[in-house]
């Protein structure tokens, strides 16, 4: 994934900035629990937003102190004991595997290398998270292929690999166990998950067209690419609003307040810092330290 989906700290309520923190590293140490602690390299924020999603909202967990992995002289606020968070561990594993195998396909002779290793250190753990998730799995294998299809094929939509990928993430709710839920689950994952695709492929316009790889933007405009920033963000924003319609339908409980901050604040932000060229240029102006806890947003 690609750690585009998050809250901005600075403007939170301070008791969901407490929640999302300890959400983080719940995640973090669930992680390491289900499968050691390489796969705790792999955490990003993307996961945390689905194991909020994916919580129930009459369950909202428990929230120990916890030693913390990368800096163990600190006790971190963990939230652990809900479904959710091993959902989102096994998709993590999931799809940071399929995301190796794809880079092992069709990248460059360092990154195949790179990607063997890792792939080679995943292997087991991979295989015991597909037995877990096994439709969930199927999916993304299936839906990465096609991608790879459209990809060979340089088709010039941006709808069809877009949706492609969403599919990916709408998958994760394929086996919740809530069915009343799981279709608006369904449909925000697919929104974002859509979302994500154009964001990523704005952001990286630039390195595709130096080393000719395929982005939708270069085969649909091609030289023009940068004059459709207005027309890809009215699109995307038409997902986030079809997201955000979803999320209204359904009870979050006590995630309400986190969720919803994500979703009206926090994809805009990253939006804004992508077209703006702050999201390469500061290294992704909202990142922090692996286990250090959410890092704040963008100055007001």
């Amino acid at each position: 994934m690609f750690g585009y989906v998050r809250a901005v700290t600075s403007v939170l309520d301070p008791a969901d900035a407490k929640r999302y923190e300890a959400v983080y590293c719940g995640l973090c140490r669930t992680l390491g629990d289900r499968y050691g602690k390489r796969a705790q390299l792999v955490l990003n924020y993307d996961f945390v937003f689905l194991a909020i999603l994916l919580a129930r909202p009459e369950e909202p967990g428990n929230f120990p102190c916890c030693g913390c992995p990368v800096h163990p002289w600190k006790k971190k606020t963990c939230w652990l004991g809900s479904a959710a968070l091993a959902a989102a561990a096994d998709a993590t594993v999931i799809l940071t595997w399929w995301k190796l195998q794809d880079a092992i396909r069709d990248g460059d002779l360092a990154e195949r290398t790179r990607s063997r290793l890792a792939a080679l250190a995943l292997r087991g753990h991979y295989r015991t998270a597909a037995a877990h998730r096994p439709a969930f799995d199927e999916t993304v294998r299936g839906c990465l292929e096609e991608l790879h299809q459209l990809e060979q094929a340089n088709t010039p939509s941006l709808d069809r690999p877009a949706d492609t990928f969403a599919r990916i993430l709408q998958a994760a709710a394929t086996e919740m166990p809530l069915a009343a839920r799981k279709h608006g689950i369904e449909q925000i994952l697919y929104h974002v998950g859509r979302w994500i695709y154009l964001a990523d492929a704005w952001d990286d316009l630039a390195e595709d067209r130096r080393k000719g790889n395929y982005n939708p933007l270069l085969a649909r405009y091609g030289d023009r690419a940068e004059q459709a920033a207005d027309d890809l963000r009215e699109t995307m924003h038409v997902s986030l609003g079809l997201a955000d319609t979803a999320f209204s339908l359904l009870d979050w409980g006590e995630w309400e307040g986190l969720l919803g901050h994500i979703l009206s604040t926090g994809l805009p932000a990253v939006e804004e810092a992508v077209f703006t060229g702050q999201w390469k240029r500061q290294k992704h102006p909202f990142h922090h330290d692996h286990g250090t806890g959410p890092a704040p947003g963008p100055k007001e």
